[in-house]
């Protein structure tokens, strides 16, 4: 399923779509006219996919930091150990 991005028509628009939507939607799914939570009016933004290319190193660590995401790898039942990326070194365990 393709992300797609949403931008208010005229208006601000609420905290949620001000600053735009993406929203992951099915190929046949029907685009959003309004936004779920204000109403206000929505216009499908058309934007570059983001494909890789051969060899392209699209998983690595710096990678991962520069588009702002966290990465975490399951290290026993329910603990995740980040690998990179901000964010609490280690998520589900209890203390």
């Amino acid at each position: 399923m393709p992300f797609y991005e949403y931008r208010p028509a005229h208006t601000p628009g609420c905290q949620r779509c001000h600053g735009g939507l993406v929203i992951l939607q099915k190929l046949n799914a029907p685009a959003l006219s309004h936004c779920p939570d204000c109403g206000v009016a929505l216009i499908k933004i058309i934007s570059a996919p983001n494909v890789p290319t051969k060899g392209q190193a699209t998983l690595s660590a710096s990678n991962i930091e520069k588009a702002g995401f966290t990465q975490y790898k399951k290290i026993g039942q329910g603990v995740y150990e980040k690998t990179a990326g901000r964010g609490p070194n280690v998520i589900g365990q209890e203390d």
